[in-house]
């Protein structure tokens, strides 16, 4: 195996493993690909065969109309029709009987070996090594058909990573890159909820009398032209961690509704024949609504037979309707088995969770700022900070630490503080603000919310000084 790709391009190839999908472009420039290459894609349960043309720029041309695709997976499915289909394995160059997926993994290979042999960067790239083992690993066990299962929390501290921040385009793409998605979607879920990483399934995977139902209820591939990357919803599943629900029979008793409702506190319970047979709800309501009518009332004349039931990545938004009506809904998990249940009471505890460091830094950045208005003049400031400003009112959080960190100015506040050990809490408050003001989907940890309160009680206690 040559250690860099042919054409110089060892540079670029290990930039493929920093963060970005690897696409038929990067094997043209490696050599593994070349310019007017046949493909094939063969569905072998119909036998219908689609062919295209690889263009000198990188795109995939169907024989059939000339449309042009950068994204195999896109190409595949305009030719063949379908909602979803992994072009990487569904494409074979046909002079050299290997599948676009084995040559992506032979750059990815390439790439690897030539980080090996590299005298800088080591401890990154010893870091890229270390992912592209562990994925290669994951995916021999996938097409096993024994994939691992791991909780969200564990599946991204394999990029050294807590929540799902700034580094989850880089996570989709590795993932991507070695052929492996996740099932649930690692996105839509709560860090706790468990996944396996799978390998999309292949037309053959698909049931043979498969309809709408059952083609939504497959992963999804992603096309590769990035539709799929800008993903920004707070889903359902993120606040349900798929753990399944307690539930009765519609033959029990109504005295065990009431106790598994007493002892676990709950509003609510799913009534279910199986796992996908849900005949409906029990709430205190209808309880109270059977047993007035009927004093010997069971389950089955307490039944709300319409609960709402949605899929774990449907956006919470559409939902908050439902849930306003009826306080709850019930979760469909990747199988379409109710899973879980989201509730009013959830709803308002996570945007809780995203209002109280928000609303937090606010009353932080108002206290600095006046700080700073009643300490300096907007003439004096504007030696410290990098862009013009006009008024206080244009400061931002690293004009603060700038003024901050100059020492003339900190001694100008008067402040018997360490003035080290304050920037560096500031610092840290500054990655704090940035995860919060780009609208990640987790939760700002507890011991990060309790800093900016002990921040803003400080700066409260030292502001009158000044």
């Amino acid at each position: 195996m040559s250690a860099e790709p042919s054409g110089g391009t060892g540079g670029r190839a290990m930039h493929l493993i920093r963060g970005r999908r690897v696409t038929v472009s990067d094997l043209l420039d490696a050599g593994l690909l070349q310019e007017g290459a046949k493909l094939r894609f063969t569905r072998r349960r119909i036998g219908d065969v689609y062919g295209a043309m690889v263009t000198g720029n990188g795109r995939i041309r169907l024989d059939r109309d000339g449309g042009e695709f950068r994204s195999p997976s896109r190409a595949a499915m305009v030719a063949a029709g379908m909602r979803a289909v992994d072009g990487w394995h569904a494409w074979q160059v046909v002079d050299q009987g290997r599948m676009l997926d084995a040559l992506r993994q032979e750059l990815l290979d390439r790439a690897i070996s030539t980080a090996a042999v590299a005298a800088n960067r080591q401890e990154e790239d010893a870091d890229r090594q270390r992912i592209h083992s562990r994925l290669r690993e994951a995916r021999g066990r996938a097409e096993a058909r024994n994939p691992e299962s791991f909780s969200v929390r564990e599946l991204i501290a394999l990029w050294r990573v807590k929540d799902r921040s700034d580094q989850v385009s880089q996570i989709e793409a590795d993932l991507a890159n070695h052929g492996l998605v996740t099932s649930p979607s690692f996105r839509a879920v709560t860090l706790d909820t468990v996944v396996s990483l799978i390998t999309p399934p292949d037309e053959s995977d698909e049931p043979a009398t498969a309809g709408r139902s059952d083609m939504d209820n497959l992963p999804v591939v992603e096309d590769d032209e990035g539709g799929d990357d800008l993903n920004v919803r707070l889903t359902v599943g993120n606040l349900s961690p798929l753990e399944g629900v307690e539930s009765v029979n519609p033959n029990s008793a109504l005295e065990e509704a009431i106790t598994k409702m007493l002892l676990n506190d709950y509003s609510q319970l799913a009534v279910l024949n199986g796992p996908r047979s849900l005949r409906g709800a029990v709430t205190w309501r209808s309880i109270a609504q059977a047993m007035h009518q009927k004093p010997d009332a069971s389950v089955a004349d307490a039944i709300d037979p319409q609960p709402e039931v949605v899929p774990y990545d449907r956006d919470l938004f559409e939902v908050l309707p439902a849930l306003q009506q009826c306080d709850f809904v019930f979760v469909l998990n990747e199988s379409k088995v109710v899973s879980g249940i989201v509730t009013t009471a959830d709803v308002v505890q996570r945007y809780g969770e995203l209002a109280t460091p928000f609303l937090q830094l606010g009353e932080l950045d108002q206290t600095l700022r006046w700080i700073l208005g009643r300490s300096f003049d907007v003439e004096s400031i504007r030696s410290y900070c990098e862009k013009p400003v006009e008024s206080f009112d244009h400061l931002a959080f690293g004009d603060y630490l700038r003024v901050l960190q100059n020492n003339d100015a900190w001694i100008k506040l008067g402040w018997p503080l360490d003035r080290s050990a304050f920037i560096a809490r500031l610092d840290e408050i500054r990655i704090v603000r940035n995860s919060v003001m780009h609208f990640h989907p987790d939760p700002v940890p507890e011991d990060a919310v309790e800093k900016l309160r002990r921040f803003n009680r400080l700066l409260h206690q030292y502001r009158d000084l000044v």
